[in-house]
């Protein structure tokens, strides 16, 4: 079963200032019904789920701790997506990684 996405995410590592916007931007190569979620996970820690968006729905799902008041994601295409932080505070500072899943499997 040819089950593998691979999952393309830029920058890496991406430096900003407080109050700067931060962009981020995954590519989940084919789309098929899939949600596209975004974790932060400061080191030493485990990943905190910060939202989830589908290219066809009109809002994220936001995690316990997280909203659209900092935090935003959208689509540019079937396959690129993008994750927003809104005015960046000190405390935004960590890794940020997407993960994608095919809901209609569930």
């Amino acid at each position: 079963v040819d089950a593998a996405i691979t999952l393309n995410q830029t920058p890496p590592v991406l430096k900003v200032s407080t109050g700067q916007e931060v962009v981020l931007n995954c590519n989940i190569q084919r789309h098929d019904g899939y949600y596209v979620s975004w974790y932060k996970q400061v080191p030493g820690g485990v990943p905190q789920y910060v939202l989830r968006f589908l290219h066809r729905g009109s809002s994220p799902y936001f995690g316990t701790g997280f909203s659209s008041d900092r935090f935003d994601s959208k689509s540019t295409s079937d396959t690129d997506y993008q994750f927003l932080i809104k005015q960046a505070e000190a405390g935004d500072s960590a890794q940020y990684f997407c993960h994608t899943w095919d809901d209609s499997a569930a």
